[in-house]
C-alpha cells in the first residue's frame, strides 16, 4: 500500500509541473505526459520502476480511451460519412500498414514484429487534428471532412489490431490460423450481442438510474458499466480495451450519451496521462540519441509514405489537388493510439528493443511537428500546387461578381443561425447584406433560395476585400468564437480602421478581448440573454415601457458595465471550465475592526489589484458604482467585481490591509 501512494504521489507531482509548463508552451499536454516519464523512468532518474502499480495504473487509462472512442462511436455518423469513412479511410490505413510492413520485413524484421511496428505508425493523432480542425474553423471544408473521416475509421481499426496482435502473439507455427479465427469470431460474436441486444437493456438500466436523481449513484453506474465489460471480455480471452470500447458503444445510443462522457472525462484524461507516462518510461533517451539518424530516417519514412498514400487515395475518391494535399499533410503525421500498440507489442515483447525505442521517438517527433506542418499547409499548397492559384483567383472572382454593384452593404461573416437570423431583419429593412461562410452545404442551399451568401474564408484579406469591404457600411462577426474573431478583427482593422464592426461574444471575459482587438460592439449573448428576460419581466408586472427601454438603453450605453460579473456558486465550479478568467461579484461584509473602516473608496487601492466596487450595501439601501469619496462604516456590505485571485487580494485589502 505504502509503494502504491509514493508511486501516485510522484506521479501526480512531476505531471503537475510538466503539464503546466507545456500548457504554457501551447503544446499537448501528452507531451508533457511523456517527458515525465522519460525523466522519472529506468533510463533516466530511476524514480519507477516500469512495471508494478504504474502498469496496472495505466492500463486502466486505456481502457477509458476505448471507452470514450465507443461513445463517439455513432452508427449514424459512420453512414452519413460511409464514402470518405470506408473508402479513404480504409484505403489509407490498409494501404500504409501493407507498405511499412513490407518495408520492415526487408529491413530484418520479421512479420509479426513488422505488422506490429507498421500498425502504430499508420494511425494519425485524433485529439491533435480533431482541435486543430476546430480552432482553425476547417471542420466544414473539404479536406477538414476528409482527415475527420479517415480519423474515424484509424479509431475503428484499432480495435481489431488489439485484438490480432496478442492472438499472432501466443499462436505457434502453423496455429496462429486457428487462434486468429477464435479471437475474431468471440469478437463478432460480442459485436452481434451488443448491437442487436444491448442497446435497450442499457437504455432501460440508465433510465432506472437517472430515476434515483443522484449524480453520485450515476458516477458509480458509469465506472461500473465501464470496467465491467472491460472485465468480462478479458473472461471471455478478449482485451480489456475492446470490453470498454463495447460499453462505450452501448452507451453511445442512449440519451446519457453526453452526461456520461462529462462524468467520465476527469478519469479518462489522468489515467490516460499515466499510461503516457508509462510509454516515456520505455523511452531510453540514450539509445535514441545514439541512433538518432535512424529515428530521423524513420520519421521521414513516415512523413512521406502516409503523405503519398492520402493524396493518391483523396486524388482517387475525386477530390482536387490543393483538397488532397492538404489531407495529405494533416494526416501524415503519428498519433496516440500508436503508443497503445507500441505498449502492447512491448508487454508482449514482440518488438526488438532498437525498433520499440526508435519507433516510440518517431512517433513523439511526428506528433510535435504537427500542429507546425498544419500552420505551413496553406502555404505549401500554394507553392507546390499550381491549381490552386487559379482556384483561389476563380473563388475571388465570383465573389466580386456577385458583389461589385453591392455599395452600402452590412458584411456578415458566419452564416449559421445567429447569421441567418441577423440578415433577414436586416432585409426586412432594406439594408443590402453580404454574407460569407465556409460550410460549403450550407451555402449551396442558401444560394439556391436566393439568399446572398458566398463561400470564402473571412480572416484572408483578398476574400474580404472581394466581398466589398471597402464600400461596406458595417461588419458583423457572428460566430462565437474568440480565437478566429481576434484573427478576423486583425484583418479588419488594417483594410478598413473606420468600419464599425459588432462581434458576437459567449462568454463575458471575452468582451475586454474583442474590444481591445478593435470591436466596436460586443454582444454577450449571457448578458443579452438576461436583459431579454428583464424587459419581458418588468412589462409583464406593469412597469411602464419607457422607463424599461430607458434603463436597457442605459445598461448597454455603459457597455454592460452594471451587469458584468456573477456571484458563483458551487454548481458553476463543477459544471464550467475556464472559470479563472471569468468576472465575478463577491460580498464582503465589513466589522468594526476592518481596515477599511473609516477610509474613503478612493484611497483603498482596489483598483491597483485589479478589482472594482460594483456596489455598498448599507442598511438595505444598495449604491451602485459609488464615488470615490464614501467613507465605508462597520456593517457595510462591500460588492466587488473582478477576477478570482484579484476579488482574493481585494477582501484582504478591505480585512486587513495592503
Amino acid at each position: 500500500m505504502h509503494e502504491v501512494l509514493i508511486t501516485i504521489l510522484i506521479l501526480l507531482a512531476a505531471s503537475l509541473f510538466a503539464v503546466a509548463l507545456f500548457k504554457e508552451m501551447g503544446l499537448p499536454s501528452l507531451m508533457g505526459y511523456l517527458l515525465v516519464g522519460v525523466a522519472i523512468g529506468p533510463h533516466a532518474l530511476g524514480l519507477m520502476p516500469q512495471d508494478g502499480p504504474t502498469a496496472w495504473l495505466a492500463e486502466f487509462g486505456v481502457v477509458f480511451l476505448m471507452f470514450s472512442i465507443g461513445l463517439e462511436f455513432s452508427l449514424t455518423r459512420l453512414n452519413a460519412m460511409r464514402r470518405i469513412v470506408l473508402g479513404l479511410g480504409a484505403l489509407q490505413v490498409i494501404v500504409t500498414h501493407i507498405v511499412l510492413t513490407a518495408l520492415f520485413w526487408l529491413l530484418g524484421l520479421s512479420l509479426l514484429p513488422a505488422w506490429a511496428l507498421a500498425g502504430a505508425l499508420t494511425m494519425s493523432s485524433t485529439a491533435i487534428l480533431s482541435k486543430l480542425l476546430v480552432e482553425r474553423r476547417e471542420l466544414e471544408k473539404p479536406h477538414g471532412r476528409e482527415t475527420i473521416g479517415v480519423l474515424l475509421f484509424q479509431d475503428l481499426a484499432v480495435v481489431p489490431l488489439l485484438i490480432l496482435v496478442p492472438a499472432f502473439a501466443s499462436s505457434q507455427g502453423d496455429q496462429w490460423v486457428g487462434a486468429l479465427a477464435l479471437a475474431m469470431s468471440k469478437t463478432v460474436a460480442a459485436l452481434v450481442l451488443v448491437l442487436r441486444y444491448g442497446h435497450p437493456l442499457m437504455s432501460r438500466w440508465f433510465d432506472w438510474v437517472a430515476k434515483r436523481r443522484s449524480p453520485e449513484l450515476f458516477m458509480i453506474n458509469v465506472l461500473l458499466v465501464t470496467l465491467g465489460m472491460a472485465a468480462l471480455s478479458e473472461a471471455f480471452g478478449l482485451s480489456l480495451a475492446l470490453g470498454a470500447f463495447l460499453a462505450g458503444m452501448l452507451i453511445s445510443e442512449t440519451a446519457y450519451r453526453y452526461q456520461v462522457e462529462e462524468d467520465i472525462k476527469p478519469f479518462r484524461d489522468v489515467l490516460l496521462g499515466l499510461f503516457f507516462i508509462t510509454v516515456g518510461m520505455f523511452l531510453d533517451i540514450g539509445e535514441v540519441t545514439r541512433h538518432f539518424i535512424y529515428v530521423a530516417g524513420l520519421l521521414v519514412l513516415i512523413l512521406a509514405i502516409k503523405f503519398t498514400v492520402v493524396f493518391v487515395g483523396s486524388r482517387m475518391m475525386g477530390s482536387k489537388a490543393p483538397v488532397a494535399m492538404r489531407s495529405a499533410l494533416w494526416l501524415c503525421t503519428g498519433g496516440e493510439f500508436g503508443f497503445v500498440l507500441l505498449a502492447q507489442s512491448a508487454g508482449l515483447e514482440i518488438l526488438p528493443s532498437f525498433w520499440l525505442q526508435t519507433g516510440a521517438a518517431a512517433l513523439v517527433l511526428s506528433m510535435l511537428l504537427a500542429p507546425l506542418i498544419v500552420a505551413a499547409s496553406d502555404r505549401l499548397v500554394l507553392r507546390f500546387v499550381a491549381s490552386e492559384w487559379m482556384t483561389r483567383a476563380m473563388e475571388l472572382t465570383a465573389i466580386a461578381a456577385q458583389t461589385i454593384k453591392v455599395k452600402q452593404h452590412v458584411l456578415v461573416l458566419g452564416y449559421g443561425r445567429t447569421g441567418q437570423y441577423l440578415a433577414r431583419l436586416l432585409e426586412h429593412e432594406s439594408v443590402p447584406t453580404v454574407a460569407l461562410d465556409l460550410d460549403p452545404e450550407r451555402v449551396a442551399e442558401a444560394t439556391a433560395a436566393g439568399e446572398n451568401v458566398l463561400y470564402g474564408d473571412a480572416s484572408r484579406r483578398e476574400t474580404l476585400i472581394a466581398a466589398g469591404l471597402l464600400r461596406a457600411r458595417a461588419v458583423v462577426i457572428s460566430f462565437a468564437d474568440l480565437q478566429a474573431s481576434l484573427r478576423v478583427l486583425s484583418v479588419l482593422r488594417e483594410l478598413r480602421p473606420d468600419v464599425p464592426v459588432v462581434v458576437r461574444a459567449r462568454a463575458e471575459s471575452d468582451i475586454d478581448w474583442l474590444t481591445a482587438a478593435g470591436a466596436t460592439a460586443v454582444i454577450s449573448e449571457a448578458i443579452e440573454v438576461s436583459l431579454m428576460l428583464a424587459t419581458h419581466t418588468l412589462a409583464l408586472i406593469g412597469t411602464p415601457l419607457s422607463r424599461v427601454a430607458r434603463r436597457i438603453r442605459e445598461i448597454r450605453a455603459q457597455r454592460y458595465a452594471l451587469l458584468r460579473g456573477y456571484f458563483a456558486g458551487s454548481s458553476d465550479e463543477r459544471g464550467s471550465e475556464g472559470l479563472e478568467g471569468e468576472i465575478r461579484l463577491h460580498s464582503v461584509l465589513l466589522p468594526e475592526e476592518a481596515w477599511a473602516v473609516g477610509r474613503h473608496l478612493g484611497e483603498l487601492g482596489l483598483k491597483e489589484c485589479g478589482v472594482e466596487v460594483a456596489a455598498v450595501r448599507r442598511r438595505g439601501i444598495r449604491a451602485q458604482s459609488p464615488e470615490p469619496g464614501l467613507i465605508l462604516r462597520p456593517g457595510d456590505v462591500v460588492i466587488l467585481r473582478g477576477e478570482q485571485k484579484a476579488l482574493e487580494r481585494g477582501e484582504a485589502i478591505l480585512l486587513q490591509g495592503p
